[in-house]
């Protein structure tokens, strides 16, 4: 055929270019950058010439590619100093080369498809315009300041997991299938956590990899094909604190760190998450009324809504000088008290993981939310009706209610107790 005949010919011409650039050196940059039309037309016969290491004080990889718009031969230059060792950079110089040489043979041409240049960019500099594109997307409220904080910890992670690898990645293209699927061993297994967090993690990864792909540093997402672990293998980590536990959290709180006690009552008894918490200010409580308002700018449910607040909640408050603070300020800023800057819910958890568990000996099991489980719990357990502790809860129906209902004070339905029907 026409077409591989022609194949043949640049292939064994570029071999010929290759032979000339190791016996003339640079020379044959200046014998092929001559602009006469017969030399041109040569250049474009050659098409390309196979990529070559030079040494010395800079480290590159170069390669000649014919440059349709200016009609003559490019020299493209991909400089390795950054990579590890003498014999490290010798070992990636002939992975680069080999993959470039496979480009250049099926057609590639760097000058023509431009933004193929991106996949050579550097990891550390991809990680970069990630967090200032992240960043930017934050700023336009188009990102939550929690999801935000969660890719900024995903990213520091990844970072930090390829950087004490044996032969960490240096450019963007090395992101592959493989190094994702480590990466996922990495957080499941070597760090030993929950089947949940390593999905989360993949969810990273998938966002991560769209990012690579929209912005031209990938031409297909890596973690393509990549699954997570089953929702029907996922096993409840989160359970009910026993009362003697919640006893023992509380005297040891009302000794030491009386504030963090204030947060985890209005987790437990006014049963707001973790996230409004934070966002909450001085203005919104209502004492004379008892309420709590959740504006729906918020609430995860982007519903206005007002919340009981018991007694014992208000006297703790005064007792440690709250509204003694402007009402515009957040009512749990630094060290868990009122404060003109916001502060992200992990503070709460990040307090009760190195600090309470620990002291109080407490199985990883009892997370900072099940204070809200317990609390929901412990009022159904009171006798507190369904549909009070829905409202307080602000959950979506009665039934997601039900599903905190202990099966030991489960009751027949007396209109039935002596129904009779008719069979």
């Amino acid at each position: 055929m026409p077409g591989q005949r022609w194949d043949r010919v640049y292939f064994v011409l570029g071999q010929v270019v290759n032979d000339v650039h190791f016996y003339f050196g640079e020379n044959v940059k200046k014998m092929l950058s001559v602009k006469t039309s017969r030399n041109s037309a040569l250049n474009e016969i050659l098409s390309f010439t196979y990529p070559k290491l030079h040494t010395g004080t800079c480290w590159f990889i170069s390669f000649y590619a014919f440059d349709p718009a200016k009609g003559e031969m490019r020299r493209k230059r991909i400089k390795i100093n950054s990579v590890g060792t003498a014999t490290q950079r010798r070992r990636y110089a002939a992975q680069v080369c080999h993959r470039l040489s496979e480009k250049l043979e099926t057609g590639w041409n760097p000058w023509v498809e431009s933004e193929a240049d991106r996949c050579y960019k550097q990891f550390p500099d991809v990680l970069t315009h990630y967090r200032n594109y992240t960043t930017k997307l934050l700023n336009d409220g188009v990102l939550r300041q929690s999801t935000c904080h969660d890719y900024m910890c995903f990213v520091h992670i990844l970072e930090c997991w390829n950087e004490n690898r044996r032969s960490p990645i240096r450019y963007i293209y090395q992101f592959d299938r493989d190094f994702c699927v480590r990466f996922l061993d990495y957080i499941y297994i070597e760090r030993e956590n929950s089947p949940r967090t390593r999905n989360n993690y993949l969810a990273f990864l998938r966002t991560f990899s769209s990012f690579l792909v929209q912005h031209l540093y990938l031409k297909e997402r890596p973690t393509d094909g990549l699954i997570s672990i089953g929702r029907a293998l996922l096993k409840k980590e989160r359970k009910v604190i026993a009362t003697e536990d919640m006893r023992r959290l509380h005297d040891w709180l009302d000794a030491h760190n009386r504030p963090y006690l204030l947060v985890c009552y209005f987790l437990h008894y006014m049963l707001i998450r973790p996230k409004e918490i934070a966002k909450l200010r001085l203005c919104d409580i209502c004492v004379a009324k008892q309420t709590v308002y959740i504006d729906d700018t918020i609430s995860k449910n982007k519903k206005s809504a007002f919340v009981t607040m018991p007694a014992k909640i208000i006297e703790l408050m005064i007792e440690l000088g709250y509204f003694n603070a402007p009402s515009s300020h957040y009512i749990f800023s630094h060290g868990f008290r009122p404060g003109a800057d916001w502060v992200n819910e992990k503070t709460y958890r990040d307090y009760w993981s190195r600090t309470i568990r620990p002291v109080l000996h407490f199985p990883k099991e009892y997370k900072f939310y099940s204070l809200k489980d317990t609390g929901i719990t412990a009022m159904l357990r009171a006798g507190c009706d369904a549909l009070s502790v829905k409202e307080q809860a602000r959950h979506s129906s009665l039934l997601m209610t039900d599903i905190y209902t202990p099966q030991d004070i489960r009751e027949a339905n007396p209109l039935l107790l002596n129904y009779k029907g008719i069979l």
